[in-house]
């Protein structure tokens, strides 16, 4: 027995897996790669290996790295599997016994800085302007970057935020709920989050938008950083408990899924573990808001869509049946259920960065299904999910046939809202 592994894996964990096999068809790792060790028991064997000393932690990393984190394995699990904590557990002990990834690096560094972040945001709005954007197609710059880079910024979307005012941070409604942003959500995605705020506040919901905000903290988490995690974790639960709000409301699987799993990244803290349940019981998703109210479906849209989830809104903050309810209430749309919908679709974070073959194997994977519903439009929850999904069908050569837009943006069409 290891016993420095013992005090830093989830060795007691890993027993409760039964070695059933019942993850195995929902692991997207183990159905494109077909080997034990890239599934959810097999990644469990090797840390339990690790900690008996039958093996060395080099044995896990592959395995553990190529991992995409989407925890559709517990969700699965018929004897409550605590994978996330055994896979996290790995991910932090892997981190302190090498070099991180510089991909990780330089976007921990981005996101944890709001004027990169402005930086990030003016560079897009320039990469999109008439000029750098014909300068860029007539010399094809692109091609010069690696596939992986080169690839991702040919479908990077054109950026537009507006101008926030300042609201009035004191209730003025019944219901009144804080706003999270997120920041590559609101470098990529800003409009979407501002449609999000305009359909609530066409509902009679007040919106606080509250500045002091900063990072989730799920990148740095995935990647094991602890410690920035739990910083991050503070500064947001010091910024929006102040608020007199319902709920904290945003519009991104991924961030959800950190902000709410609060309580347990700080569970050993006794200063915050208190303030943390009580942050996390207001934590929703906007599609939960969303699905309480009765929305103004007035404006049919007639095509055909499918509906790709967030991993980390359904496995992690266990929002399965509120899209779905959500867009098959709108006019006109006729809705086509995406065979393995809940298999993840290879972006997980930076996942189709820093393991892009992997990535588009899985992509490649999703997409056969996707061709065979035939949709003209795919229905997003989670910006990583949103630009993967815009890659899948760039490479299926379907840009012209398929669009892919953010639930919030279908339904404010739905709701006439500009």
């Amino acid at each position: 027995m290891t016993i420095n592994l013992i005090d830093k894996l989830e060795y007691d964990a890993t027993f409760d897996c039964v070695q059933c096999g019942f993850c195995l068809p929902s692991c997207p790792t183990y159905l494109t790669m077909k080997e034990e060790k890239h599934s959810p028991r097999g990644r469990i064997n090797l840390v339990k290996y690790a900690v008996e000393g039958k093996a060395e932690l080099k044995d896990l990393e592959e395995a553990i790295d190529l991992c995409l984190g989407c925890r559709q394995c517990e969700t699965v699990c018929p004897t409550n599997v605590q994978y996330g904590d055994i896979y996290e557990s790995a991910v932090e002990v892997l981190r302190e016994n090498r070099n991180k990834k510089l991909d990780t690096q330089l976007m921990s560094i981005f996101l944890e800085r709001n004027y990169m972040l402005d930086a990030m945001y003016k560079g897009l709005k320039l990469y999109h302007s008439p000029l750098i954007s014909t300068i860029i197609s007539k010399t094809k710059a692109l091609d010069v970057l690696p596939e992986r880079l080169g690839k991702m910024a040919s479908i990077l979307p054109p950026v537009k935020k507006e101008k926030t005012n300042i609201q009035n941070p004191f209730r003025t409604k019944k219901t009144t709920v804080g706003f999270f942003r997120g920041c590559m959500m609101d470098a990529f995605f800003s409009n979407i989050n501002d449609l999000a705020i305009k359909i609530l506040e066409a509902h009679d919901i007040q919106v606080v938008e509250i500045k002091q905000q900063t990072c989730c903290g799920a990148l740095q988490h995935h990647a094991g950083e602890m410690e920035k995690s739990k910083k991050l974790a503070k500064l947001n639960i010091e910024a929006l408990e102040k608020y007199d709000v319902d709920y904290y409301v945003n519009a991104i699987g991924g961030c959800g899924a950190s902000l709410i799993e609060y309580d347990h990244l700080l569970r050993n803290d006794e200063k915050w573990k208190d303030r943390a349940e009580e942050f996390v019981n207001k934590v929703r998703d906007i599609s939960v808001i969303l699905d309480d109210i009765e929305l103004n479906l007035d404006v049919p849209i007639h095509t055909r869509a499918t509906y790709q989830p967030s991993c980390h809104l359904q496995n992690v903050q266990h929002v399965f049946n509120e899209p779905e309810k959500i867009i098959q209430q709108i006019k006109g749309l006729e809705y086509k259920v995406l065979p393995e919908k809940d298999i993840c679709c290879g972006s997980a974070g930076i996942y189709n960065i820093v393991n892009y073959k992997a990535s588009m194997e899985i992509l490649n994977r999703k997409m056969t299904h996707v061709t065979e519903v035939e949709p003209q439009l795919i229905i997003t929850s989670n910006p990583g999910c949103h630009l993967q999904m815009l890659l899948g069908v760039k490479n299926e050569g379907l840009e012209e046939k398929i669009k892919v837009k953010h639930i919030v943006e279908v339904v404010a069409e739905a709701c006439g809202i500009k």
